[in-house]
């Protein structure tokens, strides 16, 4: 009886905790919400409202009427999308050798990847500002693409050399032995098997690009070619703030990130649990 007593408290215990995280998450989520569908005058009144009292979609009218939006969600989308891509064609092939090959070295190159993500990248803009403006690539989406390529590496890299160390070498001695080279093996059975793995390290890139603000503010000058957290940041003005238009922009910002989860939750946790077999 006590046992049950004491089981039944614990999973009430378990059960407050989770709701109080819960509440944690999705509170500020909520506020953004009610936010973004509220009047100027109700969001900055002095009585706290958790619903809004006047419906407007204004906020998101004047988002696409006097801003670009449109262009920033797109310069967002080319910049994530090909940064995601480069580096994990980087870190499939880096992880790869690393995790298979044994070369003079190899722990000196694993130590600088590691130390790298230890080195605030905010101390980089400088000396990179000069590199970019000798190449003429300043105020470009290229620049912000090899900024967060260059941010984001190390770290997938040696993420994916894990997933790779966990997989049974005899998988591609056997496809060796049907006639595979060891490119033909690292397509067709390597990667297939660490597929969950590979989306994991996808979605790190993605949102480490989504969401970087100082190099956008810093190497982007144009407004056709701001990002969503530059335009997003924008609305921070000198004496006030526009909170309607920023929450708007917000909740538009969430949609891609949302639909892109629920796409790749499934690989996502597998992704976590990659390597629960050993040889």
């Amino acid at each position: 009886m006590k046992r049950k007593m004491k089981k039944r408290l614990m999973g009430i215990l378990r059960f407050i905790i989770l709701a109080l995280f819960l509440l944690a998450v999705l509170a500020p989520l909520y506020w953004l919400f009610i936010t973004s569908f509220k009047t100027n005058a109700e969001i900055n009144s002095l009585e706290v409202t958790y619903w809004p009292h006047a419906f407007t979609l204004d906020n998101y009218q004047k988002l696409f009427e006097v801003t670009e939006f449109g262009v920033y969600m797109k310069n967002s989308l080319i910049v994530t999308l090909t940064t995601a891509v480069i580096v994990l064609l980087l870190s499939i092939s880096g992880g790869y050798a690393l995790a298979r090959y044994e070369f003079k070295g190899k722990k000196a190159v694993l130590l600088v990847f590691l130390v790298s993500q230890m080195i605030p990248t905010i101390l980089l803009f400088i000396p990179m500002f000069a590199i970019f403006g000798k190449m003429k690539l300043n105020n470009t989406l290229q620049s912000l693409i090899i900024l967060y390529t260059v941010f984001n590496t190390p770290f997938c890299l040696v993420t994916l050399r894990g997933f790779f160390e966990r997989i049974p070498t005899s998988l591609e001695e056997a496809a060796w032995m049907d006639g595979c080279n060891k490119m033909q093996s690292l397509v067709k059975v390597v990667i297939p098997v660490l597929f969950p793995g590979i989306v994991a390290t996808f979605v790190f890139a993605f949102t480490g690009a989504w969401n970087e603000l100082l190099a956008g503010i810093m190497f982007i000058n144009s407004n056709s070619l701001k990002t969503i957290p530059v335009a997003i940041n924008a609305f921070i003005g000198k004496y006030s703030i526009d909170w309607g238009q920023m929450s708007a922009a917000c909740m538009i910002a969430l949609i891609p990130t949302v639909i892109f989860f629920a796409v790749v939750q499934k690989y996502i946790v597998q992704g976590l649990t990659q390597g629960a077999v050993k040889e």
